[in-house]
């Protein structure tokens, strides 16, 4: 039986505290940012450790396991390792929030490592180079969040060549060369996304039910390229078409040709739902912003869906001109639903303008990725470590379980 974390990386009374800055203060790279390091001690001592926090059952909206791998359990350190990981940006406190559990690991393996990223999540080539500037080092171990995951491949395989362990957290990547990716961390993206389509589906079958026309709704990735915005995106769509037909309703798939052509079992022609998927250009909260606005500004929509934190705060962002979301579908509101944390959200999810949203659990994923890279240069074969993710709303969000992984 796997042995329970003894507690939730961080009670809900020192979340704010410990997650209102950008984790180590880490400082400019070229070409990207870079932090790293260990935890102050002081900061250390202020994490809570308690079972019943960390224990989260189905019933509480979790999609996945925080239950610690027996393949963790009793780990130390065969060398004072020093890790690189490679985040996809600093563009999001997700990130900031996945290196306060790095911190954590770290301090508790006697491990050291450095986080660097490129400026947003688009910059493709310039996270290769960092990449491939890792694997220059000879390191024991890289922890790797790929942006592209066809661009990373070459790269891979020079890992694989060399016998570097790599370390695949947040987003996984499919088509690794064997040998490379030892382990992967990351959210049952699948689940997650189908958790979002469930909940938003409570808030407008009547709607749907009721309409005497075409009804549609959004969907914003921030693109088609992430395995994990892959998966969370066809995730929802995948869990939506179902509960439409299993209501008797059809259901169409436009816009993103990946989407698009991936989906499972979408109807075709004249249809009463009609599901619009689109993808920005280059990731950013504007470019998402504009695909946002095209979408609630149809006459037609009653709903739309974020699949991640930039994602997520651009459709907040085209609703400050339009003011057309809310909780209350059934008074024309169109029911937005999110994705991740971040203060932005978290703020829509409480004053309502959100219906809610799904978050990660980006601490543990952290926590456990420095684990991993320390079991796999001691030499050790490793599974994957799937994360939990939670659905959170206004009545929610400040519960046990679900406070500690709201980053802001």
């Amino acid at each position: 039986m796997k042995k329970k974390i003894m507690a939730a990386i961080l009670s809900t009374t020192m979340t704010a505290a410990l997650l209102a800055g950008c984790g180590t203060g880490g400082s400019s790279g070229s070409g990207g940012k870079e932090a790293g390091g260990t935890e102050s001690a002081e900061s250390l001592d202020a994490f809570s450790w308690s079972e019943d926090e960390r224990s989260v059952s189905q019933e509480s909206g979790a999609a996945g396991s925080e239950d610690i791998p027996v393949q963790f359990e009793g780990i130390n350190a065969d060398s004072a390792y020093d890790f690189p990981v490679i985040v996809k940006s600093f563009q999001s406190t997700y990130w900031q929030a996945a290196i306060k559990g790095m911190d954590y690991a770290a301090s508790e393996l006697g491990v050291t490592y450095k986080a660097e990223g490129p400026e947003s999540d688009s910059d493709i080539a310039d996270q290769v180079n960092m990449l491939n500037s890792a694997i220059a080092s000879r390191p024991a171990g890289i922890g790797l969040a790929a942006c592209d995951t066809t661009a990373v491949i070459p790269s891979l395989q020079d890992c694989a060549d060399q016998k570097i362990p790599v370390v695949a957290f947040d987003t996984g990547v499919a088509d690794a060369p064997d040998g490379s990716i030892v382990c992967t961390v990351t959210t049952d993206n699948g689940a997650a996304g189908a958790t979002a389509a469930d909940n938003m589906y409570e808030a407008i079958k009547d709607v749907i039910a009721g309409a005497k026309g075409t009804v549609r709704i959004g969907e914003v990735n921030q693109d088609a390229s992430a395995l994990n915005i892959q998966q969370r995106g066809l995730g929802f769509l995948n869990e939506m078409i179902m509960l439409l037909q299993k209501d008797g309703k059809t259901v169409a798939v436009e816009g993103n040709e990946f989407y698009v052509n991936a989906v499972e079992g979408a109807d075709k022609g004249d249809v009463d739902v009609i599901i619009e998927v689109s993808v920005p250009e280059q990731t950013s909260v504007e470019l998402c912003a504009t695909e946002a606005q095209t979408i609630l500004s149809k006459d037609d929509t009653i709903a739309i869906f974020g699949s991640n934190q930039t994602a997520t705060e651009g459709i907040l962002a085209a609703d400050a001109s339009l003011s057309v979301l809310g909780s209350d579908a059934e008074n024309g509101d169109v029911i937005g639903v999110g994705f991740d944390a971040g203060s932005i959200v978290k703020n829509a999810v409480a004053d309502r303008t959100l219906y809610g949203a799904v978050t990660q659990s980006p601490l543990m994923m952290g926590y456990y990725t420095l684990y991993a890279l320390t079991a796999a240069a001691n030499g050790a074969t490793l599974e994957d470590v799937p994360t939990a993710g939670y659905w959170y709303n206004a009545d929610n969000m400040n519960d046990d379980t679900i406070a500690p992984n709201l980053y802001d």
